[in-house]
């Protein structure tokens, strides 16, 4: 029986790469984003790739989206399991400048995302004793870079929830992928940031890509892919494309 997968974040970057990927390796998909116009323009890539495919619009740390998705993934059959790769960034300026609601925007993107599909994911993945939850990380969770603030908490707090998951769901492989350095928006939003700490952040990023360290996309979903076989080896642990 073929799989399917949940992608948040699909519309563009990572996550196009890692729908056109994965729909080249057998699984069935439904995709989240919350710009609708282009998350349908990806749908119809993967569909041309021989998937079956359904799009939900809209912010996955809304509790309805979330529930959508996963019913639209037990619809299609062979539900098994998601892939939390949305995240917002929000770079430049200093923690305590950054304006309430963007925070919040930040937090729910990476963070809350990763929490409501788990609510409404967990307890049918759990009682099929199989699948995969993986969330997208970031080396941000473990750094403190100015600019950057928001970002790094909600990372660190969507990593522990990866962990958490995986301590109390020991049937349910549940692991952190970090993809490494991409060439993304978010990497042009940092390299383009304004704000008090925007010299930090191009001097860091710009970097990135004067230097030749960028990753592509597709480079960062091809090794997932290949890791999710072996999601059993890296539960409750950090995988990243270094491990294929």
């Amino acid at each position: 029986m073929r799989k399917t997968l949940i992608l948040t974040g699909a519309s563009r970057g990572i996550g196009r790469a890692l729908a056109l990927e994965l729909a080249q390796a057998g699984y069935d998909l439904v995709l989240n984003a919350r710009s609708e116009g282009p998350l349908k323009e990806v749908a119809e890539e993967v569909r041309a790739l021989g998937a079956r495919v359904e799009a939900v619009a809209g912010s996955a740390g809304q509790a309805p989206v979330a529930e959508e998705l996963v019913k639209k993934a037990e619809g299609l059959g062979g539900f098994y399991g998601y892939i939390h790769n949305a995240g917002v960034l929000h770079p430049g300026p200093f923690l305590y400048e950054i304006a309430e609601g963007l925070f919040l925007e930040v937090l729910e993107a990476n963070l809350i995302a990763g929490y409501q599909l788990a609510r409404f994911a967990y307890p049918l993945l759990r009682q099929k004793g199989e699948g995969v939850a993986v969330y997208v990380g970031s080396g941000a969770a473990e750094s403190n870079l100015p600019g950057i603030g928001a970002y790094a908490v909600a990372k660190a707090a969507e990593e522990h929830l990866a962990r958490q998951l995986a301590a109390e769901v020991p049937e349910v492989p549940c692991f952190i992928y970090r993809p490494g350095v991409v060439e993304t928006e978010m990497q042009r939003q940092a390299r383009e940031a304004q704000g008090s700490a925007a010299p930090v952040l191009h001097q860091v990023f710009r970097g990135y890509k004067e230097e030749g360290r960028l990753l592509s996309p597709k480079e960062a979903a091809k090794a997932l892919v290949r890791l999710l076989p072996r999601a059993r080896q890296f539960h409750g642990k950090i995988a990243s494309w270094r491990d294929t």
